[in-house]
């Protein structure tokens, strides 16, 4: 009997000794509070992630290179709005990223939240100054979390009121020239619930994204991923299990094809009480991994068995 894909991939999630190694993108990352949103080039030589204070009211979008954690540095064109989820074009030359910075340069108050981007000529050059990708992706709604599949097809979290819940996800088709308008995803993804912070697959098949308080759940926001039938129709997402999920907080999925690693930002925590030698054992102790905090954490996994 032919395994279903979806269940397929539960096994690989749930069964195999490899897809069980849940660990942090790196533990050099513990000293800040809250970090989120990675993305990483197709050949590992930069890093992006947001850096956030304890309560979110400061995102600022850095970079590493070739894996130096040790040595984030802030982007340029980030200042005293809010900077957050970027996302890397495949060639490199477009960084794609959520914002409140005001939509024109001869406005000083800050907006609703647009996708912006930045240009450069190659990885060795810098970045413009943030461009509004604009109408009609952007609206009045806030939109968050871009990512695109290699046709350029771009895929967001829009909050509106035509959508079927608080946040949703949309995806606009690109046909050479321009976007089309946006697109709400049917219900096989969305709901009267919190969808948000979809990850689209470079060929357009698998759709990785965060749904918060299902029925299906383990508590407060899981990772789902659905696939495209043989229609180019979306199926039924399915939670990826309680390896990856906790009754905590997982968001914000990206996947490297080339490594085939999982990367998500969790708020898990399995602080217990116990006692500390010193103040010094304490700080060790709650600045490590599993704090509460938001972190980074990759796991390997083969999605590509999926879609066969």
């Amino acid at each position: 009997m032919k395994i279903p894909a979806i269940f397929l991939f539960t096994i690989l999630i749930s069964g195999s000794a490899g897809a069980q190694n849940i660990e942090l993108v790196s533990p050099d990352l513990n000293p800040f509070q809250n970090i989120r949103d990675f993305c990483i080039s197709p050949h590992g030589e930069e890093a992006y992630f947001t850096v956030q204070s304890p309560g979110q009211d400061l995102s600022q979008i850095v970079r590493v290179k070739n894996k130096k954690w040790k040595n984030p540095e802030l982007l340029p064109f980030c200042d005293g709005y809010s900077y957050l989820e970027p996302f890397l074009s495949g060639d490199g030359k477009r960084l794609y990223f959520a914002s409140d910075r005001p939509k024109t340069s001869s406005d000083t108050l800050k907006s609703d939240f647009d996708i912006w981007y930045v240009e450069r000529k190659d990885k060795n050059s810098e970045w413009s100054e943030p461009i509004n990708i604009g109408a009609p992706v952007n609206s009045e709604n806030d939109e968050f979390y871009p990512t695109l599949s290699d046709n350029n097809n771009l895929y967001f979290t829009m909050d509106a009121k035509s959508g079927l819940g608080k946040d949703d996800i949309y995806y606009c088709q690109w046909n050479g020239k321009e976007y089309s308008a946006p697109v709400l995803l049917s219900t096989q993804i969305n709901s009267g619930g919190y969808e948000f912070n979809a990850f689209i697959s470079r060929d357009e098949r698998i759709l990785i994204y965060t749904k918060y308080d299902a029925k299906d759940g383990f508590g407060s926001g899981d990772l789902y991923l659905s696939k495209k039938d043989e229609k180019g129709e979306w199926q039924t997402a399915q939670n990826l299990g309680n390896t990856i999920n906790t009754r905590y907080m997982e968001y914000c999925p990206f996947y490297d094809s080339q490594t085939e690693t999982l990367y998500f930002t969790s708020r898990r925590s399995h602080l217990s009480p116990r006692k500390f030698r010193n103040l010094k054992d304490y700080q060790s102790y709650i600045s490590g991994s599993e704090n509460g905090s938001s972190k980074i954490y990759k796991t390997r996994v083969k999605l590509q068995d999926v879609v066969n």
